[in-house]
């Protein structure tokens, strides 16, 4: 049951940066069709395509960047039988920050409301940092 209810959270957040390549994927097919891109600017950065396609790719540049950090502490907290229902709770509140930072990211891009996305999930991954650590380092010590 512990790990399903680890993992659920996981899971979604993988779904989502599916979603977010396929959306950049459209983007830029998009762009493709309309015409006008120099195939020498696009290949080498992202600087050659249109705005909506260089926010769709950060957007999913962005979802190896603190998710990372996510699934290395899933992984951990698994691993040393550190998970708890609090775990769970911040996991999903971790997951529905990332969410919306992205749905705000390919959207409107409004950087106030990405920003506190972006700020929320970073102190509920960091608190879920502390309390894995602390867990850890104050266990008892094993014979």
């Amino acid at each position: 049951m512990y790990v399903t209810a680890t993992l659920l959270p996981v899971f979604v957040q993988v779904a989502l940066t599916f979603v977010v390549l396929f959306r950049l994927g459209a983007v830029r097919l998009a762009a493709i069709r309309a015409g006008g891109l120099v195939r020498e600017e696009v290949v080498l950065d992202d600087r050659g395509w249109p705005p909506k396609v260089r926010q769709a790719s950060n957007c999913f540049r962005n979802q190896f960047e603190l998710p990372v950090l996510f699934y290395v502490l899933v992984v951990l907290a698994l691993v040393t039988r550190q998970t708890s229902d609090f775990f769970h709770v911040l996991a999903w509140l971790f997951v529905i920050s990332r969410i919306v930072h992205a749905f705000v990211y390919v959207t409107s891009n409004h950087i106030g409301w990405r920003f506190g996305a972006f700020a929320f999930g970073a102190l509920v991954l960091l608190a879920m940092w502390v309390m894995f650590a602390l867990a850890i380092l104050l266990a008892p010590a094993l014979p």
